[in-house]
């Protein structure tokens, strides 16, 4: 039997407070796919069915106010690379990790599962934007590139508000020292993004203040959420938490963000 419940994604009081925006970031909640997957999983990647999957993407597209086409994702290849949407992308998607527009009626997303999801706002530009940024996009500039895109469309860096909906947080991001010495090498900095894991030789990585600290940097308006998508296994997806129980397959998280026409 299908499952009739509406998603109810959470919201960010920054964003909310943005005249003629809407914006979700949607949890497992509300959807119709069962099993690991369950319920409200949007990745068309995953090995879920696709007709639940094109279900799931029909009852987020309703919540936004858009019509299923035009709820639009990139192909996401954890690249600094941002692209500018006027409409459905013809043939296939773009390969990029943020997309930007200043169309109303278009609700632009990213999928995640444990990377940051970071929507953006220019309300008084009529400038959206969504980024997906893991800690490769975040190191290699998705975030920057992000404001820089929605600059080109009008928008005001001093007036975007940017917000990081739920993450992996640092007490279940364990890495390994390579991965601290890559961004130690990139600023001597980001070492205060790290402390000592229980394991020896080993860190844990703060992905979420990394995030809103170069959002910050750059000169928006930044907050987050604080949700932890590894920890809150009924609200979110956790590919990390999948490798660690051993299941075969993992669904994905969407937040989106639209102008209202």
């Amino acid at each position: 039997m299908l499952d009739i419940s509406r998603p109810e994604p959470l919201s960010s009081p920054l964003l909310a407070a943005a005249n003629g925006i809407r914006h979700g970031f949607f949890t497992r909640q509300g959807g119709v796919s069962s099993g690991i997957y369950g319920s409200l999983n949007i990745g068309t990647g995953s090995n879920d069915e696709q007709a639940l999957v094109r279900e799931n993407r029909r009852r987020v597209a309703a919540w936004m106010g858009v019509t299923p086409e035009h709820l639009i994702t990139a192909f996401q290849v954890h690249s600094p690379d941002v692209v500018v949407a006027t409409g459905p992308f013809p043939g296939e998607r773009p390969k990029a990790d943020a997309v930007v527009t200043d169309r109303p009626g278009i609700a632009v997303a990213v999928s995640t599962a444990d990377c940051g999801p970071v929507l953006y706002a220019d309300a008084q530009a009529g400038v959206v934007g969504a980024a997906h940024a893991g800690w490769k996009g975040a190191l290699t500039g998705v975030l920057e590139n992000t404001i820089d895109a929605m600059e080109k469309l009008g928008a005001r860096r001093e007036r975007i508000v940017a917000v990081l909906g739920p993450s992996i947080s640092q007490a279940n991001y364990e890495v390994g020292p390579e991965f601290v010495e890559r961004f130690v090498a990139a600023d001597a900095r980001n070492r205060r993004y790290f402390t000592p894991s229980p394991a020896a030789g080993r860190a844990m990585f703060d992905l979420n203040l990394y995030t809103v600290d170069r959002l910050s940097q750059a000169g928006v308006q930044a907050g987050q959420l604080g949700r932890c998508t590894y920890q809150e296994d009924d609200l979110f997806f956790s590919y990390r938490r999948t490798t660690h129980r051993g299941e075969p397959d993992y669904g994905r998280l969407i937040s989106a963000i639209v102008l209202e026409g």
